[in-house]
């Protein structure tokens, strides 16, 4: 398979599409929004160049999909932005832009929204951003978010910043959210695990119980079974380092020991074909560019093929 060594000019860039699909310029089923922000994060750097990178990768997915037993887009439209770019000062600043510049989007029932991130900051101004969906109707109690990471993000402030990427989910339980199941995570503060101990909205799944040798097997099958009993809407957030490091060696936050990609295919796949459940929406953020390849990148854009997929399946369920 070919990957291309150089990246075109940021012009040619910024006209790419995701999959490399025509553009439906009106009317789109699935819209793809590259959110390059990147204010907080406190280890690696490069989450801004992430969405156009994953887009670029996109090129040389597979579009076929077994699910569908046909290629993308499967008869959708799709659409992908302009990537949202900003000259606001300030990180409050430029969050509410992120929100006003979302809204349409999140809050549109005839548009699957898929947010190509971009630090993992953007889970919170998500969520206020998608708390006019007509099926929250205004109370994001209802939604249940699923968060794929290696990390728990419960922190109530990093060195003061409240709105840290190491915030994003305890920011989204401030704005209401119902519940949050938490996939894949392997690093967290003290203060953290007492947050998902004492929370009954927080359900972690540790990814040292998911890949025991001796209880895997079985604490994964007790997950795949939460899963499938979900009602209600959905958004699913893919923090990249959930994954193990060989497949995103260039993530913001890498942790050693992460999931292995078939089980993030299979959560996923259960996801989509929970019978109560509607994924309204998701995400994949922490994107870098590699260095010295484009593993990374290609992964995340796999993985957004992935769920552009499972929501179209829903459509035929």
């Amino acid at each position: 398979m070919f990957f291309p060594e150089r990246s075109p000019p940021q012009d040619m860039v910024e006209r790419l599409t995701f999959l490399g699909l025509d553009e439906a310029h009106s009317n789109p089923d699935v819209v793809i929004i590259p959110i390059p922000y990147e204010l907080t994060t406190s280890y690696g750097q490069g989450t801004s160049n992430g969405p156009m990178a994953a887009i670029e990768a996109s090129a040389q997915v597979e579009v076929f999909d077994p699910r569908l037993s046909q290629d993308l887009p499967a008869g959708a439209r799709f659409q992908t932005l302009d990537p949202w770019s900003s000259e606001a000062g300030t990180l409050t600043e430029q969050l509410t832009e992120i929100e006003s510049h979302l809204r349409p989007w999140l809050t549109n029932t005839d548009v699957f929204p898929l947010i190509l991130g971009g630090e993992h900051g953007l889970l919170p101004v998500q969520m206020k951003a998608i708390n006019s969906h007509p099926s929250l109707a205004g109370d994001v109690s209802n939604l249940t978010v699923i968060q794929f990471d290696a990390h728990a993000d419960l922190r109530d402030n990093l060195d003061g910043e409240v709105w840290s990427h190491a915030c994003a989910a305890r920011r989204a339980l401030d704005e209401g959210v119902g519940k949050i199941i938490q996939i894949g995570v392997r690093a967290w503060s003290r203060e953290e695990a007492s947050q998902s101990d004492s929370d009954v909205r927080i359900e972690t799944h540790l990814a040292s119980n998911l890949l025991s040798v001796s209880s895997g097997e079985q604490n994964w099958s007790n997950l795949m079974a939460s899963l499938r009993s979900i009602c209600g809407p959905v958004w699913i957030t893919v923090d990249i380092d959930a994954l193990d490091g060989s497949l995103v060696p260039s993530t913001g936050t890498p942790v050693p020991g992460g999931l292995t990609w078939w089980h993030l295919e299979e959560a996923l796949a259960t996801i989509f074909k929970a019978n109560d459940a509607v994924v309204i929406g998701a995400d994949v953020v922490e994107i870098v560019p590699d260095s010295n390849g484009v593993l990374t990148p290609f992964t995340a854009a796999l993985i957004a093929t992935r769920l552009v997929g499972g929501h179209l399946s829903t459509r035929i369920r």
